[in-house]
């Protein structure tokens, strides 16, 4: 069986319905998405808590009704799905792909957006001394095993990391009936939002520990108890400061990483700071024909951001393959200055790519209070905003005229945040 497409998009989470809508809505006319799971939706199947879609659809839906809405949309828009289909390599212009009960396929496409979405670090990466007990989830897994299979985690549960999903787990746990003993964060500063801070710990009691981090997991069959300390400017351990905590359970949600193993051996290049490939404003990566959106590129802390970077990603595939624009022969890059983690997209098109506004979107290194984002070129701002808080949990956007820019062929763009 061969598949001759227009656009091809890897993965069914919000990403890539929202990629696939948008290209066939800019009239690509054989869109075809691809999904290793059995349904599509995503990270959003086992997400049923609201909070979703208030930006976007301007409604608080939970995660199941959220991709509802759009799994509903490609269905009416015609694009076709392969279900249960993992890919296994890709290269411009063709997909490889192992389909269930129908072995190794090629799938031809004139363009490709990549929305593979992100994995959860493991006790594995952070090498936390110890045993290796039952009882040690990460915060997604513990979440589809309470949501999904309907399946207690624990009664007495320690959380390391202060993520969007370890805080939403400490509250869907305490709504269960465990007992969450705390939430321990290494960095001086919680790693989640400022509403899920609100919501999931404070509205029910549950103490959040700044500068801390679990140093050594006891217990054989079952997880007994963990040991914690204050960290010192350089996250380490200060002496003297542990103490031990009985549990049963430790959930971990230390971070999330974009899924680009079948990127990096395509040859795309990757930004180290984010872990997802390197863009250009029309959402293409350094190969032809081939668009990043979402999770895979940069974790994103709103799924409706998620939703607006895809559809431009869809859209610029669809055009693509439609032989109207794509050509990435002039780029300004933008540059990440004073207090900037990184800035997306890392490259500006100077070509017509039929969008009259462009994006950006960017993460502080250090939290700061109220604060101005300045757009520089050649030492002279050319736009700028104001921020109430800047904060490494929240992503910052700002969207320019590219008109106003005024940018030229050798010239960049600076970004910088400062506290005011």
């Amino acid at each position: 069986m061969q598949y001759d497409v227009d656009v091809a998009v890897v993965g069914g989470g919000p990403a890539g319905l929202a990629a696939a809508l948008a290209a066939k809505e800019a009239g690509a006319s054989e869109v075809l998405l691809v999904d290793r799971e059995e349904q599509l939706g995503g990270i959003l199947k086992q997400c049923i808590h609201p909070g979703f879609g208030i930006s976007f659809f301007n409604a608080d839906l939970t995660g199941p009704e959220y991709a509802e809405r759009f799994i509903e949309a490609i269905n009416r828009a015609g694009v076709k799905t392969l279900n249960k289909t993992a890919v296994l390599s890709i290269k411009p212009r063709s997909l490889t792909v192992l389909m269930e009960g129908k072995g190794i396929k090629e799938i031809s496409a004139k363009a490709i957006v990549l929305a593979m979405g992100c994995r959860e670090r493991t006790r594995e990466a952070l090498g936390i001394p110890g045993f290796r007990p039952a009882g040690v989830f990460t915060a997604g897994l513990a979440q589809r095993l309470i949501n999904i299979e309907g399946k207690m985690i624990g009664r007495r549960i320690v959380i390391l990391g202060s993520g969007d999903v370890g805080l939403i787990m400490a509250r869907r746990s305490t709504l269960e009936g465990a007992v969450v003993e705390g939430v321990y964060e290494i960095l001086p500063y919680p790693g989640g939002l400022v509403r899920n801070i609100v919501q999931c710990l404070e509205d029910y009691g549950i103490p959040l520990y700044l500068s801390h981090t679990v140093t050594f997991i006891h217990g054989n069959k079952r997880v007994e108890g963990v040991n914690v300390a204050k960290v010192d400017q350089n996250l380490q351990p200060i002496s003297g400061s542990e103490r031990y905590i009985p549990c049963d359970t430790l959930l971990l949600s230390v971070g999330l990483i974009p899924e680009n193993e079948l990127s990096r051996v395509a040859g795309i290049e990757i930004d180290k700071r984010t872990g997802g490939p390197i863009v250009d404003s029309m959402m293409q990566t350094s190969l032809s024909g081939i668009f990043a959106c979402g999770n895979v590129l940069h974790v994103h802390d709103l799924v409706d951001n998620v939703t607006q970077e895809s559809i431009k990603a869809g859209k610029a595939a669809a055009f693509f393959s439609l032989g109207e624009r794509g050509k990435r022969e002039i780029c300004v890059p933008t540059i990440s200055g004073k207090n900037v983690r990184y800035v997306l997209p890392h490259l500006i098109n100077l070509m017509d790519d039929g969008e009259e506004n462009v994006t950006f979107y960017l993460r502080v290194e250090k939290p700061t209070g109220k604060s101005k984002l300045n757009l520089i070129k050649n030492g002279e701002t050319v736009a700028s905003k104001i921020e109430p808080l800047a904060r490494p949990s929240e992503m910052i956007s700002i969207t320019v005229n590219k008109k106003e820019l005024s940018l030229q062929k050798g010239e960049s763009l600076l970004f910088e945040v400062t506290e005011i």
